[in-house]
């Protein structure tokens, strides 16, 4: 297939005549959405959930300190911010404030938005800051001083550029930015990764690893683990396939693995999970098994692995973690969150549970302190109870820290988990959050698809105020092309089986109308990123199915998405275009070449960011110039910072979803 595209100018991304047209769309956008009572209601109630002061604070333990990065009305830009457990346990803790990003960005005359900090271990005195404008991916990062709370004079200091860079000592870094032609992968990622020394300009950094041009990345890290001090290299293949490189005094060593694993080392252990069946010692183990085995023997030659997680058909590993002296892991059994803590003896290992979920809900340890203790942190939620932060220690009673406030009334709401037929007989779950007497009514269907993403029940207070609270039902559709039945439900539905993604969520869509949840008028669908993409497929390729469209920050020319950003990192994914017979099957969904005048699309609304610096947004503007030009009911919005998740504060948060319900209410009542 093969299609003229006359908007190719739309992809430069601050031209004035691009940026102009962008002005007019979002004018034309703001003009019908925003000037109604109902909108204002509801940017302002969902600015009250972003803005609560209840919010749960969540922390990071570096050593004996809590470390908080917190947003709020009074600080936009946010306040990073520390404290011990001590006080963290009172309703009011008092906090050491450490950077003002507010003030910083005033001072500066810059739009900083906070992107994160490495700290050095062990002390956590020193921090490399990460800044954005307006969002981006792309960072400056700049050394702080973090008991003098200010940037080191004359410290570390990269430009802007999608960096890389991390500890290895008090006076060394490992960093991978732009350091000038052919260091980029085509992905726009470091391709170099160099040791700086302190005081030492960067351009004679020592290099430790260059990659090939089409990687997607090369990272070097330290591990400061003590008595177990380690240095690896990682270069990324594509997005599912990396070399390990152990660096030592006499060179790389590249570890004996299949490219296709995660790995991760932890003390005297290595840890593997392969994404395809692996025969190793003379047992083969499933994709999506966890395997252990000493880091020293397996240096050594020994492949003996001890399996500690084998998946079945109802149960993946999602995620694992580690306290001083335990793994802890967690499990999806049909996408409902299980928590247990493993741990090893002379006898081997030993299970035992942490304690489950809420029913239809999931619990997610979001800290742990492998340096020192068996402390651990767990947010639990679900679809209508708000979360719960507790702490706990493994064998320990559990505590609660802090309670978040319910933003919405969950009285007579139910939630029920149901499977949808695919086409080739494969059963697709999905979840429904349904308002009293909600049978027939507006209906949102949210979903992904790709990357091996999971999509877990929580609690969302913007999506309570915004759609439940006012009587509609929510739904989301775990398809295939996640990961919540491990690697291979992910791995089936890949390149040229990129079509069972468009068959599950239309498998979904339909199901929801036959158990009379709602109808196909009154269905509205949402996704962003790769969702955005699902968005603009089903737009294209089923648009009888819904009765309205949103699609945020989207993929949606799939003959140039390699070309543009990070995109050619994504191959591993969709395929490449510019080799026929990959083409061949992309061209089949592509939204961009497969709308058409004359067919019938239900309203559509798209939302990008041109501070996105990871999916460009020449993606959605051509797709809103073409269906416009065609004649199509199209509503476009692009907030000019952002970055990829389309707002750099609470403030344009609230704004761009206050615009999507009011978009979806308008359509869907």
């Amino acid at each position: 297939m093969s299609v003229e595209d006359p908007y190719l100018w739309l992809e430069d991304v601050t031209g004035d005549e691009a940026l102009d047209w962008v002005r007019t769309r979002n004018a034309e956008t703001l003009d019908v959405l925003t000037s109604g009572e109902r909108f204002a209601a509801l940017r302002d109630e969902i600015r009250e959930v972003l803005d609560a002061g209840g919010r749960i604070p969540y922390v990071t333990r570096r050593g004996p300190k809590l470390y908080n990065f917190w947003q709020d009305a009074e600080h936009p830009r946010g306040l990073w911010r520390r404290t011990t457990l001590e006080e963290y346990r009172k309703a009011e803790p008092d906090w050491e404030v450490l950077l003002d990003v507010d003030a910083l960005a005033e001072a500066e005359d810059e739009n900083w938005v906070w992107k994160g900090a490495a700290v050095l271990r062990p002390g956590h005195r020193l921090g490399l800051v990460q800044l954005s404008r307006g969002g981006a991916d792309a960072t400056v990062v700049r050394e702080f001083d973090l008991d003098a709370h200010e940037f080191v004079d004359g410290g570390y200091n990269l430009p802007e550029a999608k960096n890389r860079v991390g500890w290895i000592d008090d006076d060394r870094v490992y960093v991978g930015t732009d350091f000038g032609p052919d260091t980029l992968t085509t992905s726009g990622y470091p391709r170099l990764t160099k040791e700086w020394r302190r005081g030492t300009p960067l351009e004679s950094a020592e290099q430790v690893f260059e990659g090939k041009p089409d990687d997607v990345a090369v990272v070097a890290f330290h591990d400061p683990t003590e008595g177990f001090e380690r240095d690896f290299v990682h270069r990324s293949i594509d997005f599912y396939r990396t070399e390990v490189f152990l660096r030592t005094p006499a060179g790389m060593e590249k570890l004996d693995l299949p490219d296709d694993v995660e790995l991760s080392v932890e003390r005297e252990w290595l840890y593997v999970q392969p994404r395809t069946p692996w025969t190793v010692g003379g047992t083969e183990h499933p994709a999506g098994a966890l395997l252990v085995i000493g880091f020293d023997a397996f240096l050594a030659g020994e492949r003996e692995f001890t399996a500690l997680f084998t998946p079945d058909a109802h149960t993946s590993l999602e995620y694992y973690t580690f306290t001083r002296n335990h793994m802890l892991l967690a499990k999806l059994r049909d996408v409902k969150t299980e928590l247990v803590a493993l741990t090893p003896g002379p006898a081997g290992w030993t299970e035992a549970p942490l304690g489950g979920a809420p029913e239809f809900g999931s619990a997610d340890i979001v800290g742990t302190d492998p340096d020192e203790s068996d402390e651990y942190l767990v947010d639990s939620s679900s679809y209508l109870q708000p979360s719960t932060l507790s702490r706990g220690e493994v064998g320990a009673e559990v505590e609660v820290l802090k309670q978040a406030p319910g933003f919405f009334d969950a009285a007579g709401i139910e939630v029920a988990q149901y499977f949808a037929t695919s086409e080739d007989g494969t059963k697709i779950p999905y979840f429904v959050v349904r308002p009293p007497g909600a049978q027939d009514g507006p209906t949102l269907l949210n979903g992904y698809g790709g990357f091996e993403v999971s999509l877990t029940p929580a609690y969302s207070g913007v999506i309570g105020r915004g759609w439940v609270a006012r009587g509609g039902t929510y739904v989301v559709a775990n398809i295939r092309g996640g990961g919540e039945y491990g690697p291979e439900w992910h791995a089936q539905a890949v390149k040229e089986n990129r079509y069972k993604v468009y068959e599950d969520f239309s498998a979904v869509a339909r199901d929801l109308v036959t158990r009379s949840i709602t109808t196909a008028a009154r269905l509205g669908i949402l996704g962003g990123s790769n969702g955005g993409l699902l968005m603009g497929v089903m737009l294209t390729r089923c648009p009888e199915l819904f009765g309205a469209v949103v699609s945020q920050v989207p993929l949606l020319d799939m003959k140039r998405y390699h070309l543009l950003l990070a995109g050619a990192s994504w191959m591993a994914e969709w395929g490449d275009p510019d080799v026929p017979e990959e083409w061949e099957y992309i061209a089949k969904y592509s939204p961009y070449h497969n709308v058409h005048k004359g067919r019938t699309y239900p309203p559509t609304l798209f939302a990008t960011s041109t501070r996105d610096d990871r999916v460009h947004p020449g993606h959605a503007r051509k797709m809103m110039a073409r269906m416009l030009e065609q004649g199509h009911d199209v509503r476009y919005y692009e907030n000019i910072e952002g970055g990829h998740g389309g707002a750099a504060d609470n403030a344009q948060l609230a704004f761009k979803w206050a615009l999507v319900f009011e978009f979806l209410w308008s359509r869907l009542s």
